[in-house]
């Protein structure tokens, strides 16, 4: 066990440019697109994270020949993917999910196994729908195995989503090498984080695959149904963008601190959920200004309360609740339940851990009540970070303003950005 991780405490309002690093959604679709190829790829700014290091594991235990040097990872030209290996998933859902559907198609059989979090989220979804395309697989979670015959049959497929998008993701990456494609077919309460949707699909099409997810609402189309038509997918290079989800939680240290931060290189136009940061922001009454180096959030002298449904965007929950503990209002986070099979049930430890700084948040059954208290770091416990990540940048944030909040495991944040303490550091000395 390491010693909790004194967050530092911001001296002023926090001002900087930071550099966010790649986003881990458009990383690990490119990197199995690129795998799924079977040619020549380049993937350029695929950051040097726990989630990147474990799609580029599996790849390579598929027998994808793979390269990495910093945050370029060069592929090779093969024949086609290979049993016999063990994937270790991590904790990272990309993986957990999209590589099955790959592995089904290998020529021989591959072992799953993950963290022990990771043994209790939700996997049977898609192995069910492996299973119902011709694949076999042993297991209905992590550890399971797929026994790949070197290909699948495919076709339609009936799942509920309504647990997380990447089911849908999963199958549609590989469903142009089955035989018939792939036709998923959501049957539930709507899918959450429709936009991660939208870039496996933009990707899928650069690659030159034939998607159809034509629904318009104008009797074109079916709805909740994504058709993937057989074919090769094309070898071809990928450059990665900021991780708008990580960027939101340095825009935010702006926004509680009074400061004035940029993320460089913030797209113009982007698929990410990250996105919708912004217009949290704006509501709490940040100023958010485009600029040609980037996106700049200015905080304003108090906070005000938000009411927001995060459900298209809903890895942006802690980072917001960080923010709304220390508004002057209320606040009401919405449309986020299902985001209790995400790393840790985020709800409940979001309401655990800022309540024990004395603060006052109710869950409810699909987000959080959020009240104006006053915050204080307990002295007999850190911030828990429940081995995720985005609750650890939650603890980090209510840190700069909160003296004497520590964090028990910050090293989890290696999962989507590099070397987080020393960032986080470097923003705020810049305040001093």
């Amino acid at each position: 066990m390491t010693s909790p991780w004194p967050a530092p405490l911001a001296h002023g309002p926090v001002r900087g440019r930071v550099a966010a690093p790649g986003s881990k959604s458009v990383t690990n679709r490119a990197l199995l697109l690129a795998a799924l190829s079977g040619g020549a790829a380049v993937v350029t700014g695929a950051p040097a994270t726990r989630d990147t290091a474990l799609m580029v594991g599996a790849l390579r235990a598929l027998g994808v020949p793979i390269e990495v040097d910093g945050e370029r990872v060069s592929f090779s030209p093969h024949d086609g993917l290979r049993g016999g290996g063990t994937v270790d998933c991590g904790l990272a859902g990309t993986v957990m999910r999209f590589v099955p559907p790959a592995a089904a198609l290998a020529d021989g059989p591959v072992a799953f196994d993950g963290d022990p979090q990771a043994r209790q989220r939700p996997m049977a979804t898609v192995l069910d729908a492996l299973r119902a395309l011709g694949a076999r697989v042993d297991g209905d979670r992590l550890p399971f195995t797929v026994h790949g015959t070197g290909g699948v049959p495919g076709g339609d497929v009936v799942i509920d989503a309504s647990a997380s998008s990447q089911f849908v993701s999963g199958l549609l990456l590989s469903g142009a090498r089955y035989d018939k494609g792939v036709t998923v077919h959501h049957s539930g309460k709507p899918v959450p984080s429709l936009p991660h949707i939208e870039m496996t699909v933009d990707m899928l099409r650069a690659a030159g695959v034939e998607v159809d997810d034509s629904a318009d609402g104008a009797g074109r189309g079916e709805p909740d149904t994504w058709r993937v038509a057989p074919g090769p997918i094309a070898a071809r290079d990928w450059t990665v963008e900021p991780d708008l989800s990580n960027a939101a939680v340095f825009l935010a240290a702006a926004a509680i601190t009074g400061g004035e931060v940029t993320v460089l290189g913030w797209p113009a136009g982007s698929t990410q959920p990250g996105a919708e940061i912004l217009s949290v922001l704006a509501q709490a009454g940040c100023t958010v200004e485009p600029g040609p180096d980037g996106m700049t959030v200015r905080g304003p002298d108090a906070l005000s309360g938000v009411d927001v449904d995060l459900h298209d965007a809903s890895e942006l929950t802690p980072t917001v609740a960080a923010v709304a503990s220390l508004a002057t209002g209320p606040s009401w986070i919405r449309g986020v339940a299902h985001i209790r099979g995400h790393e840790t049930d985020r709800l409940a430890a979001l309401a655990t851990e800022i309540n024990a700084l004395g603060g006052n948040v109710t869950e409810m059954p699909d987000g959080l009540e959020i009240h104006p208290a006053p915050l204080t770091a307990p002295g007999d416990r850190p911030w828990g970070a429940y081995a995720d990540h985005r609750m650890a940048t939650a603890g980090a944030l209510i840190g700069l303003v909160v003296p004497g909040v520590t964090i028990d495991d910050v090293a989890c944040t290696d999962k989507t950005i590099p070397d987080f303490p020393a960032r986080w550091a470097a923003l705020v000395e810049a305040v001093r």
